[in-house]
C-alpha cells in the first residue's frame, strides 16, 4: 500500500496542464448553444405551436398532441444538427441525484429502412423500468413500472460524451404507476405554484397589477479538488467520499492565506473549462474564488427561476465532474472530506420577485413600499419559526452531521439573522403604539419604516453563523450541504412560506370587512402579534457559542444533532397537515421521503463502519506490526550491547504502538459487533438509531488510534496518502 502512495505523488506532481479549447468571440456568442432555448424553439416551431407552448408553460395546461408532435421534431432536427444521436427523459430520483436512460433516434420503419424518428408521444412521457429507484415503501420490487413526464419550464439540452457525440436531455418529472411523486422535482414545482398563488394575494393589497410572483434562487457551490493519483490511492475517498483517517497536517487553514488568494494554474484551468461547457448549456457562472480549506473553491451563478436554478445546480455538478476527469482531478461535494479544516455547503441564495419588476425582499426608498417589503420579510421569519424543525430535516444527511455545529457553518440551531438595523424596525414595530394612517407620514417615520434602504446599506453585516440570514434583498440558507440536491429544501422553503402567506391574507380580509377604512394599521396590527410570536428565532450573534445554546434552549428552540431524530420532522402531524393543505406532498409521500433518507443514512454509516474496519486492521495496524517489529530488533540488539539507557525511548516507542494497536483492535471487533446487532433489527427507525448512537460512536476513538500511529511510524512505510499530500498537491 506505501508503494501506492509513492507511485500516485509522483504521478500528481509531474502533471501537464491541458490545453484548453477556449471558443472564440464573446461568452453571450457561445452561452446556451447547446440549449433548446426559448429562442430555439421560436426560431424552430411555426408560429401558432409557439405561441401555445409559450401559453403552456405560463399556465402549467397540457402542451395538445399535435403540438407536442411538431416540438418533437424540431427538438430532433435541433438535436441531430448539433451532434446528438439519442434522447433521454433527465429526471431526479429520491437518491440526491438524476437518472437517464438513453433511447436512440434511430429507429427502422415498417419496411426495413432506417430512419430517425421521435414522437411527440417521446417527448412528453416514457415509462422508466426503475424498480431498483428509491420508494419508500411506496411500490413493491415487482412494480417495476414508473413514468417520466417533460418539465416544458426548464430547456432541454445536449449533453456529451468523450467521444463528442451527444445525448438530447429532457429534464422531466417522475410518478409511480399509482400516481405518487418519486422524485425532487415535482414537489418543487408544486411549491412554486403554491407560493405564486399566495405571494401574489399578498402582493395584491399594496399593487393590483401584480398577476404573478415567482421564486428565484441563487446556489453557490463549494466543493474540493484532488488529484486523481491521490484521490484513488486512498480506499476510503473512494468508498465514502470522505477521509475516515488522517492526521491533521502542520499547516491547515489558519494562516487563512489561501481564501481568495491567487488560483494555481492547473485549478484554474480546470475551472475555465467547466464554466464553459456550463455556459454552453446555459449555466449562468460567474463567480469562482479559492474558498476556506486548502484544496477548497466556490463557484457561484446569477439567479434564476427556482426550477431552473436547483436544475442548473445538479447538472453543473455532474459538468464538474465530467471536466475533472479530463484535468486528473476528482470533485469531491462531500460536506466534510477532511478533519480538522473547513467542508463544504451549498448556499441557496432565495428571493421572490413580481411579474412586474419587483424584488419583494428589496426595501424601497418609499415608506409605504417600506411596508410591502417589511410584511412580506415579517411573513417568511414567522414560516420559519413555525416550521424550522422541517427546515432542519431537509439538510439532515450523514455527511452534513460532520458539518453542522462543528464550528465553521450553521449550527443545528435554525435562527434567522435580520442585521442590527432591521431588528430594531422589528422591534419598533413590536412595542411602539400603531398610529393610524390618517396621522399621515408620521406614522411610518415612528416606526422608522422611512429609513429601511439606508439603514440596510449602512448596517447589515453578514452572519455566517446563521443557517438562515437575510443579507440586503435576499434571504440565505446556509445549512444546505454541498452534494445535497436544493430542490428539497427549496421546496419546503416555498411551501411553509406559502401557507404563512396564505394565512396572512385570511387574517387581513376578514379585519379589512369589520373596518375597510384601515388598511395600513390592520397590517401593521397583524405584523405586530406575528413579530412577538416568533421573535425567539432572531438571533444576532454567534451561532457556534455554547451561551446560545444555552440561550435557545430557554427560548424552546429545537437543537436536533442527530439525523434519525431531525428527519422525524417528515411524518410528524404539523408536516403532514401542512403538505397536504398545500398539496405539495401527500402523506404517502412525505413517509416515503422520511423511510429514504433513514435508509440513506444507514448505509452510508454502515459502508464508512465497513471500511474504517478494513483500514484500520488490514492496513494500518499491519503496517503497524511491521513497524514495531524492526523496532523490536533494534531494541533487542542495543540491550543485548548492554544499551539500555539508549534502548528506552525506542521500547517506549514500541509500546505505544502496543496501546495504539489494541484500541483499534478492540474498537474495530465491538464496532462490528454493533453493526450486527443494527442489521438484525427489522424496524427501520431502530436500526437508523443504533447506527447513529452505537456504530458511529466507534468512529472517532479509532480515528484517534490511527492518526495517532501516522505520526510514529515511519513515513516511508505509512500506507495511506496523507492530508499534506492530498491537500497541497495540484
Amino acid at each position: 500500500m506505501s508503494e501506492l502512495r509513492w507511485k500516485a505523488i509522483d504521478v500528481a506532481q509531474n502533471r501537464t496542464i491541458p490545453i484548453i479549447q477556449i471558443p472564440e468571440g464573446k461568452v453571450t456568442d457561445f452561452y446556451g448553444i447547446h440549449t433548446f432555448t426559448d429562442e430555439a424553439m421560436k426560431t424552430l416551431l411555426s408560429p401558432d405551436a409557439y405561441k401555445k407552448v409559450s401559453n403552456a408553460i405560463k399556465t402549467g395546461d397540457n402542451i395538445e398532441g399535435n403540438v407536442a408532435d411538431e416540438v418533437a421534431s424540431a427538438m430532433k432536427s435541433w438535436a441531430i444538427s448539433k451532434g446528438a444521436t439519442h434522447y433521454t427523459h433527465w429526471f431526479q430520483p429520491l437518491t440526491g441525484g438524476t437518472a437517464e436512460k438513453h433511447d436512440a433516434f434511430f429507429d427502422i420503419s415498417f419496411d426495413g429502412h432506417a430512419i430517425e424518428k421521435f414522437k411527440g408521444s417521446a417527448l412528453v412521457q416514457q415509462e422508466s423500468d426503475a424498480s431498483s429507484l428509491p420508494n419508500g415503501g411506496i411500490r413493491e420490487t415487482f412494480e417495476a413500472r414508473g413514468y417520466t413526464v417533460w418539465d416544458p419550464n426548464s430547456p432541454a439540452f445536449i449533453s456529451y460524451n468523450s467521444s463528442g457525440t451527444g445525448t438530447l436531455c429532457i429534464p422531466s418529472i417522475y410518478f409511480s404507476y399509482t400516481g405518487e411523486l418519486l422524485d425532487a422535482k415535482t414537489p418543487l414545482l408544486n411549491s412554486t405554484i403554491v407560493l405564486d398563488k399566495a405571494a401574489t394575494s399578498v402582493a395584491n393589497i399594496f399593487d393590483r397589477n401584480v398577476e404573478k410572483v415567482t421564486a428565484t434562487c441563487g446556489i453557490e457551490q463549494e466543493y474540493f479538488l484532488v488529484d486523481k493519483a491521490l484521490y484513488h490511492s486512498r480506499p476510503d475517498l473512494i468508498m465514502c467520499g470522505r477521509s475516515v483517517f488522517g492526521h491533521s497536517p502542520a499547516k491547515g487553514q489558519q494562516l487563512e492565506d489561501h481564501y481568495f488568494g491567487s488560483i494555481p494554474p492547473r485549478i484554474n484551468a480546470f475551472m475555465v473549462d467547466f464554466e464553459i461547457e456550463a455556459l454552453k448549456i446555459g449555466i449562468p457562472v460567474r463567480t469562482r474564488h479559492n474558498e476556506v480549506a486548502p484544496g477548497q473553491f466556490e463557484v457561484a451563478p446569477t439567479f434564476e427561476e427556482i426550477n431552473l436554478a436547483c436544475d442548473h445546480n445538479i447538472l453543473l455538478m455532474d459538468v464538474m465532474k465530467k471536466t475533472a476527469q479530463k484535468h486528473n482531478f476528482e470533485v469531491m461535494f462531500h460536506e466534510k472530506p477532511f478533519a480538522g479544516i473547513n467542508g463544504s455547503g451549498k448556499h441557496n441564495n432565495w428571493s421572490i420577485k413580481t411579474d412586474t419588476g419587483v424584488n419583494l425582499l428589496g426595501p424601497s426608498t418609499k415608506p409605504k413600499e417600506s411596508l410591502r417589503f417589511v410584511t412580506f420579510l415579517v411573513n417568511i421569519v414567522k414560516a420559519v419559526h413555525d416550521h424550522a424543525d422541517m427546515l432542519r430535516a431537509t439538510v439532515a444527511t450523514a455527511g452534513n452531521e460532520h458539518r453542522l455545529g462543528a464550528n465553521e457553518a450553521p449550527p443545528a440551531i435554525i435562527s434567522v439573522f435580520l442585521g442590527t438595523a432591521m431588528t430594531k424596525v422589528l422591534e419598533d414595530i413590536e412595542n411602539k403604539e400603531i398610529i393610524e394612517i390618517e396621522k399621515g407620514e408620521n406614522a411610518y417615520i415612528k416606526l422608522g419604516l422611512n429609513r429601511i434602504p439606508s439603514v440596510l446599506l449602512d448596517n447589515t453585516d453578514r452572519n455566517r453563523t446563521s443557517p438562515f440570514a437575510f443579507t440586503g434583498n435576499k434571504f440565505e440558507f446556509r445549512a444546505v450541504g454541498s452534494s445535497a440536491n436544493s430542490a428539497t429544501p427549496m421546496m419546503v422553503l416555498n411551501t411553509i412560506v406559502a401557507k404563512q402567506l396564505e394565512s396572512f391574507r385570511k387574517e387581513y380580509d376578514l379585519e379589512r370587512e369589520k373596518d375597510p377604512s384601515k388598511k395600513e394599521g390592520i397590517i401593521l396590527k397583524i405584523l405586530k402579534r406575528y413579530i412577538k410570536e416568533s421573535k425567539n428565532i432572531l438571533f444576532e450573534g454567534n451561532g457556534y457559542s455554547k451561551e446560545w445554546e444555552d440561550e435557545a434552549a430557554k427560548r424552546g428552540l429545537s437543537n436536533i444533532k442527530d439525523v434519525p431524530k431531525a428527519l422525524e420532522a417528515y411524518i410528524s402531524d404539523q408536516t403532514v397537515e401542512l403538505f397536504e393543505s398545500m398539496k405539495v406532498l401527500n402523506k404517502r409521500e412525505l413517509h416515503a421521503r422520511y423511510e429514504i433518507r433513514l435508509e440513506n443514512y444507514i448505509k452510508k454509516i454502515q459502508i464508512e463502519s465497513r471500511v474504517i474496519g478494513d483500514l484500520a486492521q488490514n492496513h494500518v495496524v499491519s503496517t503497524a506490526i511491521k513497524y514495531q517489529t524492526r523496532l523490536v530488533q533494534t531494541a533487542k540488539s542495543l540491550i543485548d550491547m548492554e544499551m539500555k539507557e539508549e534502548a528506552e525511548p525506542i521500547l517506549n516507542i514500541i509500546r505505544e504502538i502496543s496501546k495504539h494497536v489494541n484500541v483499534i483492535s478492540k474498537n474495530v471487533k465491538d464496532m462490528t459487533e454493533a453493526r450486527k446487532k443494527a442489521n438484525n433489527c427489522e424496524d427501520i427507525t431502530e436500526k437508523a438509531n443504533i447506527y447513529s448512537n452505537e456504530v458511529r460512536l466507534f468512529f472517532d476513538v479509532i480515528r484517534k488510534s490511527v492518526d495517532k500511529l501516522e505520526l510514529i511510524i515511519d513515513d516511508e512505510d505509512w500506507p495511506l496518502t496523507k492530508y499534506r499530500e492530498l491537500l497541497y498537491i495540484r
